[in-house]
């Protein structure tokens, strides 16, 4: 994998960038699409291509490891190939998902024993197991092990959880290193930068984890309840002392407004469940604020989705159609609104790739973040 910077903001910290993978070149910044258990929901391959204009996708290492299972995704050869995306995939952990089973999960420097959300069934995931996980997935880009911690988080346990995120990394490093791609492709490891909203712990980590040189580095345990000016000052802090010539991932962001604010911090990656999650509840997020499909006001408004995008279904279809299959429940309701905002958030890093070289961004971004946030 090979990344390589080509302009910075001269009145931020914001960069554009192209990442190289084995699947194909990745314009930075970027926003990926979470793809949990093969499929963004509600949306074809076809339309990640074309419509939403997608240049990498994410699987979620826990739900794919529980359902399809290793021994159907090694047979298909990959996820690739399981899901015929043919771009460059993304896959986490599992870290995020375990810590979210609370009631379920035991921590142990072994790793974590948790129970399946699916059956109950008991399962052990370690450093060691999660890299042959991800290798027998088969994305570009795999993640260390990690420990997310909560919000609120006492100082004390977020700096022993700290500690053994460490451990558990040199021993992902050891792993991932010492085995070799199932398909013929380069895999690369990114490690993960914790420290919950603590200044010391989030600088000793990003020290850590830049000793460790991989290709590039993610920041994970924010977007996690705390407020937006705490996740900015964390980025901050850890992009101060990240390596600049390696992408830098914000795992889980975000809104918008997160998005363009933390692009502003030195940021190149994102991945947030929020466009396709917020569209099938009837949230669209447009260039001008946030629409609720679902109102009252919208019921006899025959305008366009949004006049104003490129999208055929933002084009043919109208504000009252759409709320009409929302309200009623309708898949195709889903489906419009998810490729909505996905198309949306890809619009928005697109502007930003292009305002960065262009040496504008930052006075676009202030005049974009005063508008994406109202309700329209």
């Amino acid at each position: 994998m090979k990344f390589t910077l080509q302009a910075k903001d001269t009145a931020s910290k914001a960069r554009a960038g192209v990442l190289e993978t084995a699947h194909g070149e990745i314009q930075t910044p970027i926003f990926m699409p979470v793809g949990t258990a093969g499929t963004v929901k509600a949306v074809h391959q076809h339309e990640l291509v074309q419509d939403i204009q997608a240049q990498i996708i994410l699987g979620n290492t826990y739900h794919l490891y529980l359902r399809p299972g290793l021994d159907v995704l090694h047979k298909a050869g990959g996820l690739h190939k399981f899901n015929h995306w043919n771009g460059p995939i993304l896959t986490d952990s599992g870290g995020y998902q375990v810590y979210s089973l609370t009631e379920v999960r035991k921590i142990r420097e072994e790793g974590v024993t948790f129970r399946s959300h699916i059956d109950g069934s008991k399962h052990l995931f370690t450093p060691e197991n999660v890299m042959d996980t991800q290798r027998i997935i088969g994305a570009d880009i795999i993640m260390a092990f990690d420990e997310c911690t909560p919000y609120p988080c006492e100082y004390s346990y977020a700096r022993k959880s700290l500690d053994m995120t460490h451990r558990w990394l040199k021993r992902c490093v050891d792993r991932f290193d010492s085995t070799e791609p199932l398909y013929g492709y380069e895999q690369t490891l990114f490690p993960i930068v914790q420290g919950s909203v603590y200044k010391d712990l989030r600088e000793k980590s990003a020290e850590v984890i830049a000793s460790f040189n991989r290709d590039g580095n993610a920041i994970g345990g924010l977007s996690v309840g705390e407020p937006a000016e705490e996740m900015y000052a964390m980025t901050e802090v850890v992009t101060n002392i990240l390596p600049q010539d390696r992408p830098r991932y914000l795992m889980g962001v975000g809104t918008p407004i997160n998005i363009l604010e933390n692009i502003a911090l030195g940021i190149d990656m994102f991945d947030c469940v929020m466009p396709t999650r917020n569209a099938r509840n009837g949230m669209l997020f447009t260039q001008h604020g946030i629409i609720n499909i679902k109102n009252e006001k919208w019921k006899a408004d025959f305008s366009p989705i949004e006049a104003e995008s490129d999208l055929l279904v933002d084009q043919i279809h109208t504000k009252a159609y759409l709320r009409h299959l929302i309200r009623s429940q309708e898949i195709l309701g889903a489906q419009i609104a998810s490729l909505h905002n996905l198309h949306f958030y890809l619009w928005l890093v697109k502007q930003a790739r292009e305002k960065i070289v262009e040496g504008t961004f930052y006075i676009w971004k202030e005049k974009m973040v005063k508008v994406l946030g109202q309700r329209l």
